[in-house]
């Protein structure tokens, strides 16, 4: 039996948080007196670390700024998530656990994550949709260098026993599949997140989790 690892992204891929993404970074700008970023512009940073991405939004400000932003981000994204719940904050998408089951459900088939969230946000995510059961390695941004650098791919190859041939990496955006690419796995683009599915250097995009399922599935033949 050759054991296969399928690394999913969690944000614009598992689970929809772009309201409190942009919420929280609009108004961290707005306590600093800074004008907010468009939400599209917010939107094309996610994936990213948080120090990446006020470097980006903010390049102005050098670094003190920019942790500046990243400490009032924190704060800000911590409170929208007490307030709704993590659940609520971050939906999981229409056919995620479906998938996610249904992978899982498969002996030789692993599961793992490799996201720019912190650790406790991913580990607040997970308990609010139980997901811990599906993912044999988490890889987050307080460990790793931020994508597009392999590092979170390598680890979680480490952590199932896999090989980069037997590896796949599931995101929304450019990061996700530059990760993938560095680290010589295969990439898989999705339609729904929050990058156009056009522009991502995917080897296969899918346009719904039914897709991705079944695609999944066959390529872990």
């Amino acid at each position: 039996m050759t054991l296969r690892l399928i690394v999913f992204d969690v944000d614009g891929t598992l689970v929809d948080s772009q309201r409190d993404i942009v919420g929280g970074m609009q108004h961290a700008f707005a306590l600093m007196d800074l004008p907010a970023p468009e939400p599209a512009a917010i939107l094309a940073t996610v994936g990213l670390s948080l120090p990446q991405t006020m470097a980006r939004l903010a390049p102005e400000l050098g670094p003190e700024g920019q942790a500046a932003l990243v400490a009032a981000y924190k704060k800000t994204y911590a409170e929208l998530r007490l307030f709704a719940g993590s659940a609520a904050s971050s939906p999981l998408y229409p056919g995620a656990r479906d998938c996610l089951e249904a992978l899982h459900a498969v002996p030789d088939i692993l599961l793992g994550i490799a996201t720019g969230k912190s650790r406790r946000g991913l580990d607040a995510l997970l308990d609010a949709h139980d997901l811990r059961p599906f993912f044999v390695t988490a890889q987050h941004a307080d460990i790793h260098p931020s994508k597009p650098h392999p590092s979170m791919l390598h680890a979680a190859m480490r952590d199932a026993g896999t090989e980069a041939a037997h590896t796949i990496m599931v995101g929304d955006s450019s990061f996700d599949m530059d990760m993938a690419r560095a680290a010589e796995v295969t990439a898989i683009g999705v339609g729904w997140g929050y990058q156009p599915a056009r522009g991502l250097d995917a080897d296969h995009i899918a346009p719904d989790f039914a897709a991705l399922t079944g695609h999944l599935l066959h390529l872990a033949k």
